[in-house]
């Protein structure tokens, strides 16, 4: 896969390469699996303003629905929201100056449920150590959903981390069953019930879910167990498999057509999840032929929402294909309301239910895949209730 094109990033993304000596944000392990979810699916939602914006908000229920919460479940949603503004969050790292940095805060400065809203924030400091890919790697949400236990998860988010150095260096072993969420448990402080209980299915559960295979090492003082490590690589088990949302969106000429016209990353998929590369691929014609255009991305987002270059459709009789059209007009009219955040958010859900053709027409079609139709509109039927009544 090429790198992508430095000009196109900002910020820290334009920094270079990950350095050796990667820091990591150490997050207390005492998290449910749900709550590690969501701690990342507010993250993933917040990135693209976190140091910008001081509070970031995300729909309650599409938020429940991506991390497998009951959509109405509000109690549990507020408790795990407690208890991520309960956690700790800890940094000891070297600035660019290579100044040694010591740093804690809460995993969120606060968090509240208005008018079927989650809105929430981070800490400034907390924020700027989460924004940039030095020091915090986001996760993949499409793997993280693939984790049954908790420990697993927290290993695996702490690992990859530091995927590009292939190894995690030592961790005293306090500090690895800090990060278990097992501080405090005197059984585990025998090295053999920690091994036992908490390592080995982790590694195993990470080794098979996963797209990395860690591989832990540990270092003796006699024969007491006093530092642990994990050895990284990729699984190339799952290199085949598409685990990075939109990989295979952008090896398709369409997006390589959007890419070279100026369209972003994230607006280029997004057309084609909602439009259908076919559909992306003759408006993208249509501007071509047209002379004097200014702004090639402005005139195609407005030959897509306002139809430009599609000859105009006989109207249809038969009462249920109209109904069928009215339906489809209704979910255009709905993911067109959802924030670029929402919309990739609400594919990955979507898309983590499907397999074989299901999934591959969908990835090509988005919402109006025909083979889908009947999951597509019980998923925003879920989302929301009523929309597709008549007089709605």
């Amino acid at each position: 896969m090429e790198d992508i094109p430095r000009e196109r990033l900002s910020g820290a993304l334009r920094r270079g390469a990950v350095k050796k000596h990667v820091a990591a944000i150490h997050v207390s392990g005492k998290l449910t699996l749900l709550q590690r979810r969501l701690s990342n699916v507010l993250l993933l939602n917040a990135y693209d303003t976190l140091i910008t914006q001081p509070v970031h908000r995300i729909d309650a229920r599409t938020l429940c629905l991506m991390i497998g919460y009951n959509s109405n479940d509000m109690d549990t949603l507020k408790a795990s929201l407690r208890g991520l503004a309960e956690t700790v969050a800890e940094w000891d790292m070297l600035d660019e100056q290579g100044r040694q940095e010591w740093g804690v805060s809460s995993l969120l400065s606060y968090a509240k449920l208005k008018g079927g809203v989650c809105e929430y924030a981070y800490s400034p400091a907390l924020a700027e150590k989460l924004h940039d890919p030095k020091v915090f790697a986001l996760i993949n949400l499409n793997i993280q959903r693939r984790f049954t236990s908790g420990h697993a998860l927290a290993l695996y988010e702490n690992c990859y981390r530091f995927v590009r150095t292939g190894s995690t260096g030592w961790w005293p072993l306090d500090t690895f069953r800090r990060l278990m969420g097992v501080a405090d448990s005197e059984y585990y402080e025998v090295f053999k019930h920690l091994n036992a209980k908490i390592i080995k299915p982790a590694v195993l559960e990470v080794n098979r879910t996963s797209n990395i295979i860690v591989t832990p090492e540990t270092r003796k003082l006699g024969r007491t167990v006093m530092d642990i490590r994990f050895r990284i690589e990729e699984n190339p088990q799952l290199a085949i498999l598409d685990l990075d949302d939109g990989e295979g969106v952008r090896r398709s000429g369409t997006y390589e057509r959007l890419r070279k016209m100026g369209t972003s990353d994230r607006l280029a998929r997004q057309w084609i999840a909602e439009h259908g590369e076919g559909h992306v691929d003759g408006r993208l014609d249509y501007v071509a032929g047209q002379e004097g255009v200014r702004d090639p991305v402005r005139y195609l987002s407005a030959a897509l929402k306002n139809g430009f270059g599609v000859a105009a459709e006989k109207p249809v009789a038969d009462p249920e294909v109209s109904a069928r059209a009215r339906r489809l007009r209704r979910i255009q009219e709905l993911v067109a309301a959802r924030s670029p955040t929402q919309r990739d958010a609400d594919k990955r859900l979507f898309l983590s239910r499907l397999s074989g053709a299901p999934r591959d027409d969908f990835e090509k079609h988005g919402w109006m895949s025909a083979l889908n139709a009947p999951a597509i509109l019980a998923f925003w039927e879920d989302l929301h209730p009523g929309v597709f009544d008549p007089d709605a």
